[in-house]
């Protein structure tokens, strides 16, 4: 009898029937209502909080901002969270709220204190408070509601920080630009500064020079005015000498110009006598009968004779006329210098104070030229200092940040949020069914194993009677479980890709590695229940829990206390777990080669310790024939 036909015995037995077939198929979905429904209830929690219930409240009553903005950013994080859809939000008081998540009505309540916003934006006012937000939460509702709860309330505070954190860099940058357009005015007003400090350098170097020359005319006028002031100390008097001569010699040209007045009039009046004579000279010839021409030859001869006098009487009245001028003149003369001897001791006195004024300027003129000198030191100096300021401004302008509105938002932003996370998943699951799905499919599948022992026998005793060798025994046993558990993980896959969804990236791989795992699994508990009877259903329970608690299907395996780190090397469903993993999320690596190993040695050593149990029961003994325990 080989092992081939021992298997089908055992399934033509288990098939014989409607009860034995009934309870057939349901070995067969065991695994898939227990992995199947488990993921799909489980299938995308994340993505349905918006089922959740939370309550949320706000009590903040704003404040003023840096800039003196009302801000109430308490009410702005209350309507986003209303708004965003991520929970189930209800907006209560704060009582509301507080009851609520006592009595299960809210799963969590995230509540906003009064004086939030005027903490927040204390930082602005450099008035720093730390606000605070408030979580409250019931355990006794839900564990894991109450972590993503903590969650939620810190992806708020985050958000808020950064929000703050991005306004409040935003001012610091645009106090900067306000600075950089300040210092810019400086730097221009710098630059004239130092232009017209070089034009005030070059005047004042004029200055000095004009103050130079100005030291040395005053000293020179100084010098001349004090000789015009002693040689016109005598002035007055001269000037009055030179009055009364002038009076003197007017009084005499007058009596002069009064005799040439009565001489040309008494030419004046000869000339007229003349003139009648000769008229009634031409008269009386000219009565008494004389020719004509005699008359003109006797009046010419008389006009000869009357010539000499018609001469001097023209230079008479030309010497009176002249004469009348000179006694004008002298009068004029003897007018002014009578002004001029009056005027002269103000002319001497005027002299004198322009002398001590000149003096004074020159004093003066002397300072002016040493103070002009330090002005020129000074002035130097500025127009030094100017360019330096100017290049100086102009440096430190270079080294003053000034963006414009997109760099200034965005490094706003980085200076808020300085680190990002760039997430480069190797391999994704997707959802968190997906994630799970390696740990219950493996669950599921040492579940469908050990409930196939449930009916199935693990030794033929019809073989063993009939003398078949332990190995044939041991796999006849066992063939029929892996059939089964085959069918079963087929069952299970086409359930969870097709009816849950999830998603496995090598599908015929995971398939392969699922069979393999089904007969690695089915070979154990086929050998706990060969070797140690009903004692052996109770081992592969006990088995079961160990591997539970150690294979890692939800935390790392390295969170496991380290007692349990041996357990986690040694049992068999860590491997299938880790298999599976890089079958639905990447693919076969190295890695899986070891996996496959070992599951391979358990498939082995399971079907070793069978064959073991086939010879050892080949001898019967009381014990077998009626057992104490029998499941």
């Amino acid at each position: 009898m080989n092992a081939f036909r021992i298997a089908r015995n055992e399934l033509r037995r288990l098939s014989t029937g409607t009860m034995p077939k009934l309870a057939l198929i349901a070995l067969v979905l065991v695994p898939l209502l227990y992995a199947s429904f488990y993921l799909y209830a489980n299938y995308d929690p994340y993505g349905r909080l918006d089922k959740l219930p939370a309550a949320v409240f706000t009590s903040d009553a704003g404040a003023k901002d840096s800039s003196g903005q009302e801000r109430n950013v308490g009410r702005e994080v209350t309507d986003e969270l209303v708004k965003s859809g991520t929970f189930q939000w209800h907006e209560v008081s704060e009582q509301e709220a507080r009851e609520g998540v006592r009595n299960d009505k809210y799963s969590f309540a995230i509540g906003i204190p009064s004086g939030f916003s005027a903490a927040l934006l204390s930082v602005g006012n450099f008035q720093p408070q730390q606000a605070t937000i408030t979580l409250t939460t019931n355990d006794a509702n839900n564990y894991l509601s109450g972590t993503i709860a903590k969650q939620v309330a810190e992806q708020v505070r985050k958000t808020i920080a950064e929000k703050v954190g991005s306004e409040a860099a935003d001012r610091f940058l645009v106090g900067f630009s306000t600075i950089y357009a300040k210092i810019q005015e400086a730097s221009t007003g710098a630059s004239q500064l130092a232009d017209g400090a070089s034009q005030l350098k070059s005047g004042q170097q004029q200055l000095a020079d004009g103050a130079a020359k100005l030291a040395d005319g005053s000293s020179t006028l100084a010098t001349g005015l004090g000789t015009l002031k002693s040689g016109t100390a005598s002035l007055p008097s001269q000037t009055q000498q030179l009055a009364n001569g002038a009076s003197q010699v007017a009084a005499g040209d007058q009596k002069v110009a009064d005799a040439a007045s009565i001489a040309a009039t008494a030419s004046s009046d000869i000339q007229g006598k003349l003139d009648s004579y000769r008229s009634q000279l031409q008269t009386d010839l000219r009565d008494a009968g004389v020719p004509e021409a005699q008359v003109q030859a006797i009046l010419a001869k008389a006009d000869q004779l009357r010539s000499p006098v018609d001469q001097a009487n023209g230079k008479i009245q030309q010497a009176n006329g002249d004469l009348a001028k000179l006694a004008d003149g002298a009068r004029q003369v003897s007018d002014g210098a009578a002004k001029l001897a009056a005027a002269s001791p103000q002319l001497a006195s005027g002299i004198a104070q322009a002398s001590d004024g000149a003096n004074q300027l020159r004093d003066g003129a002397s300072q002016l030229n040493d103070g002009e000198k330090t002005a020129v030191n000074g002035t130097n100096q500025l127009a030094d200092g100017a360019v330096k300021l100017r290049d100086g401004l102009a440096a430190g302008l270079q080294q003053i940040p000034n963006p414009d509105d997109p760099t200034r938002n965005a490094t706003a932003n980085t200076i808020a949020d300085p680190v990002a996370v760039n997430a480069n998943g190797e391999a994704s699951a997707g959802t968190y069914g997906a994630g799970l799905a390696p740990f219950f499919i493996s669950l599921a599948t040492w579940i469908g194993a050990f409930v196939l022992f449930l009916i199935l026998r693990p030794l033929s005793t019809r073989a063993l009677t009939a003398g078949a060798s332990p190995f044939r025994v041991a796999v006849g046993g066992w063939l029929s479980s892996a059939l089964l558990g085959t069918a079963q993980v087929i069952v299970l896959f086409g359930a969870v890709t097709w009816l849950v969804g999830i998603h496995i990236a090598h599908p015929l791989g995971a398939i392969g590695f699922a069979v393999l795992v089904s007969l690695t699994f089915t070979s154990v508990v086929h050998a706990l229940n060969a070797f140690f009877g009903a004692v052996g259903k109770f081992l592969g329970l006990v088995l079961l829990v160990l591997q539970l608690v150690s294979a890692g299907g939800t935390f790392p395996w390295q969170t496991i206390p380290d007692a349990l780190y041996p357990l986690h090397v040694v049992l068999p469903m860590g491997y299938a777990i880790d298999g599976f993993r890089h079958l639905f999320y990447s693919g076969a690596t190295v890695q899986i080669l070891g996996d496959i190993g070992v599951l391979l040695a358990y498939l082995v050593g399971g079907i070793l310790v069978s064959t073991l149990a086939a010879r050892k029961r080949r001898v019967w003994t009381v014990s077998a024939l009626k057992p104490e325990l029998s499941l």
